[in-house]
């Protein structure tokens, strides 16, 4: 859930507010008590292991490989040629 702050926290308290995005914590600005617009952390890309890749996906359904490619032979242009 995201924490309330107004438009002179925001001014005031920029870097204990950016503090905060960095922990992971949201923000919904508010101008004269309306809401305009929220702040959110970016996800940051992490490092998932080969193991740990491996065991997430053991219990995933198999997939038929020349289902999965007549599949996208029928939405997908394989026409080489450039248009005009």
């Amino acid at each position: 859930m995201s924490k309330t702050i107004t438009q002179r926290e925001l001014r005031n308290d920029s870097g204990e507010i950016m503090r905060l995005l960095d922990q992971g914590e949201s923000f919904t600005v508010t101008r004269n008590g309306v809401p305009v617009g929220e702040l959110a952390p970016l996800r940051r890309n992490r490092f998932v292991s080969a193991d740990a890749a491996l065991e997430m996906f053991r219990n995933a359904p198999h997939i038929d490989a020349d289902r999965f490619r007549a599949d996208l032979d029928a939405v997908a242009d394989q026409d080489p040629n450039p248009r005009a």
